[in-house]
C-alpha cells in the first residue's frame, strides 16, 4: 500500500501534527489527495515555541485546518516523576485528548507521523498509540525517514531538512523530576545555541550542569563561540561541559 491508496481508503481523518518532518509530510499528502483532514497540535511544556510556529506556518502554507490544544502534561500521573516509560503515560494522555476532540469534530480516525524507521522497542509511546487505535500511515506504507525527507524536498516543504527534535523532557535524566523550571532553562539554552547557527544538538541536564551534545559538523561552531556560550549558559546552570562521545 502507498499513501495514495491509504487516502483513497481513508478519505477523512485527524492528524496529530507536531510540525516536524514526518507529520508535515503526512499532512501534505492528505491535502494533495483531497482528503477531509484536520490537524491537531498538542501544546505542552515539553514543546519549544519554535515547534508551534513551524506547525502554524506549514498548515497555513498548505491551507490545512489546524487546532491548538493546550494540555497540562506535567499534571498527568507518572509523567513529572519521569520513569523510564514516561513517554507511554505522556502519549496516552495527549492522544486521549486529541482523539476525544477529533471525534467531537466528526473525525473518528486519528493518525500520527510515526515512520518505518522508528523502532517500536525504543519507543514506549508507540504502545500507547496501539492501545488507542492511532494509525501511522507512513509506517504502514513503509516510508523511512530518509525517503520522507526526499519526498518533502521534492514537494517544496521547508521541513525537509529540519533536524529531528525529541521533546524537551528527554534532556532530563530518567528518574529526575521534571519541572517547568528545568524545561524552561533547557529551551532557553537550546534557543541560544540555535541562534549561533547550531542545527543538530542537545543541551542535556547532568545534575545542575549543562551537557552539550553536538554532531561533528557543529563542533567547530561550539568551540569558536566557547566564551559566549559559557557566558549565557552559566546564567542557567552551575557548569557547562561538552560531550565528545555521545551524539544527538
Amino acid at each position: 500500500m502507498n499513501l495514495t491508496q491509504f487516502w483513497q481508503a481513508n478519505p477523512k481523518a485527524a492528524i496529530a501534527f507536531s510540525g516536524g518532518v514526518d507529520s508535515a509530510y503526512l499532512l501534505y499528502s492528505a491535502v494533495q489527495s483531497g482528503a477531509d483532514v484536520k490537524a491537531y497540535y498538542a501544546k505542552t511544556a515539553f514543546q519549544p515555541a519554535f515547534e508551534l510556529e513551524d506547525a502554524k506556518k506549514l498548515a497555513a502554507q498548505l491551507g490545512a485546518q489546524m487546532e491548538i490544544l493546550s494540555i497540562d502534561v506535567l499534571s498527568v500521573p507518572n509523567v513529572a516523576e519521569n520513569p523510564a516509560n514516561r513517554c507511554y503515560y505522556c502519549k496516552t494522555a495527549l492522544f486521549s485528548v486529541l482523539s476525544a476532540t477529533a471525534k467531537a469534530d466528526g473525525y473518528s480516525l486519528l493518525l500520527d507521523g510515526t515512520n518505518a524507521s522508528d523502532e517500536a522497542a525504543d519507543r514506549p509511546g508507540m504502545q500507547a498509540l496501539l492501545e488507542l487505535s492511532v494509525r501511522s500511515p507512513l509506517r504502514e506504507c513503509g516510508l523511512t525517514k530518509k525517503e520522507i525527507r526526499r519526498l518533502s524536498k521534492e514537494a517544496g516543504l521547508f521541513t525537509h531538512d529540519k533536524p529531528a527534535y525529541a521533546c524537551l523532557a528527554t534532556r532530563i535524566p530518567t528518574g529526575d523530576t521534571i519541572t517547568p523550571g528545568k524545561l524552561s532553562r533547557t529551551e532557553d539554552a537550546e534557543t541560544y545555541l540555535h541562534s549561533l547557527g547550531l542545527r543538530d544538538f542537545r543541551v542535556r541536564t547532568l545534575g545542575d550542569i549543562a551537557r552539550i551534545q553536538v554532531t561533528e559538523s557543529d563542533l567547530e561552531t561550539v568551540l569558536k563561540n566557547r566564551e559566549v556560550i559559557l557566558s549565557h549558559l552559566k546564567k542557567l546552570y552551575s557548569g557547562v561541559v561538552l560531550d565528545l562521545e555521545v551524539r544527538p
